[in-house]
């Protein structure tokens, strides 16, 4: 019989490629959506004819409920918060009903629909924060610098909670920073390569930019989503840190995205002080031992090698954006 499987969040950068990868497994594959004026559903375009869309809402138990009745999955992938982090300052409660909150209403529902069903949890390596050991592993404290990253704390400790209170195959893959070309704008990777490119094409002049000195555990978010499947394959649940186990600053990330179109990004970039965090996370670098050994997981994409392909890509879609024959409307 043919596997089904719900992702939460679908049409997001995991959820997208998620949902690519579980149909190459021969998935049949549901996504959960807001009903919205507003949905983007830029990155599935290639993929509608393939996926099955159905109405939900992680502010709503019944509309979870009866998407479960719906798809009636073996695999649930919750990967719908509010997941940018300078905006959970700004609504710091919505964050926690999306983030947080809606975490306990999809495994409440889970439990009363088919408590078999195995849930995956998007938990963030911002749960870290103001780490307390470098590496940081499955086993390091958590001290989250956010109302996101207190969000994602509580979301981990509800799924860690249903686990051992009512058996269920639940766990959260504590994910350190994964980017792509389908990465939001707002994002810092995305917001440099972006930039570098407009710049390269007289398309602005400058680039403001926060804290130069953060330093992140940066991978592909193309690797990552395998991680997510392996983890619902063991006999048994259990959550795993996925990483690089390098670090880079986002003054190397601007080297590399400035060097791949031939400028020097001191040129073009300013610090402003708007774009600083209240409470900043200075250094994140992820130990994915754990996974390596148990699921025979391992990153394949580098992080130059990344941003290359973010500078590249975001080339070509202003490139063709500029060009009379084409309506691709491009995100300011």
């Amino acid at each position: 019989m043919r596997r089904s499987v719900l992702i939460t969040g679908i049409t997001g950068q995991d959820g997208s490629y998620l949902a690519e990868f579980l149909l190459e497994k021969g998935y049949r594959v549901f996504g959960l959506i807001r009903r919205s004026s507003t949905v983007n559903f830029e990155r599935l375009v290639h993929l509608q004819d393939k996926i099955e869309l159905v109405p939900g809402d992680l502010l709503d138990q019944n509309s979870l409920i009866s998407a479960l009745q719906v798809s009636q999955p073996h695999e649930v992938y919750n990967l719908a918060s509010q997941s940018f982090v300078p905006t959970s300052w700004n609504q710091p409660v919505l964050t926690g009903e999306f983030t947080a909150l809606g975490v306990t209403r999809i495994l409440e529902a889970i439990r009363v629909v088919d408590p078999k069903i195995k849930f995956y949890q998007a938990s963030s390596s911002e749960m870290f924060g103001m780490v307390r050991q470098t590496p940081q592993n499955e086993d390091t404290p958590f001290y989250p610098r956010s109302p996101y990253g207190v969000a994602k704390l509580y979301g981990h400790w509800i799924t860690v909670n249903y686990r051992e209170s009512y058996n269920l195959y639940a766990v959260s893959g504590i994910l350190f920073n994964h980017e792509s070309p389908r990465r939001g704008f707002e994002f810092v990777t995305r917001k440099v390569s972006y930039g570098a490119a407009r710049i390269k094409l007289g398309l602005q002049q400058t680039l403001k930019m926060g804290n130069l000195d953060a330093e992140r555990d940066w991978g592909y978010a193309g690797d990552y989503v395998q991680a997510m499947w392996l983890m619902l394959q063991p006999p048994a649940p259990r959550d795993y840190v996925i990483a690089t186990s390098v670090t880079h600053s986002v003054r190397r990330l601007l080297e590399i995205a400035f060097g791949c179109v031939g400028l020097d990004y001191r040129d073009h970039v300013e610090v402003d002080p708007a774009f600083l965090r209240p409470a900043e996370v200075h250094h994140l670098l992820g130990d994915y031992a754990r996974a390596e050994r148990e699921l025979g997981w391992r990153p394949k994409v580098g992080f130059e090698e990344l941003v290359q392909m973010m500078v590249q890509e975001d080339l070509a879609k202003l490139k063709n954006a500029s060009r009379p024959s084409q309506n691709t409307e491009i995100a300011p």
